[in-house]
């Protein structure tokens, strides 16, 4: 018995997989910057308010993969990030406070977002 519909789903397979290597990974990509981002503003010190209005966020493609990048244009923010932990002026900030955004606060619901964005 010949099985028919197969050049269909082959079609369908090739359409899925170009999305998800192309325009749906770069939307959850920077999607997941934005919930990341969230959570590192809460604990970004805040002393004036340059530091915090200096962040960006970028998202490039290339051949290798999709990658997400989150800065900052202030001079001082590495020494800030990287920094013993002071006194800040704004309660809850901590040094480290990008990466304690993204891998400690927003783990979970990075992950979720994950999940929920690849899911077939």
């Amino acid at each position: 018995m010949a099985i028919q519909g197969g050049s269909k789903i082959r079609s369908n397979m090739r359409q899925t997989v170009r999305n998800i290597a192309g325009a749906k990974t770069s939307k959850v990509v920077t999607e997941l910057l934005i919930i990341g981002e969230g959570y590192a503003v809460n604990l970004t010190p805040v002393d004036t308010s340059a530091l915090i209005n200096s962040r960006y966020r970028r998202v490039t493609n290339s051949a290798t993969g999709t990658i997400g990048l989150i800065g900052y244009t202030s001079a001082y923010a590495a020494a800030v990030h990287e920094g013993p932990e002071r006194s800040w002026q704004k309660s809850g900030a901590e040094a480290g406070y990008l990466r304690k955004g993204f891998e400690r606060d927003g783990k979970a619901d990075l992950e979720a977002h994950i999940r929920r964005s690849y899911k077939l």
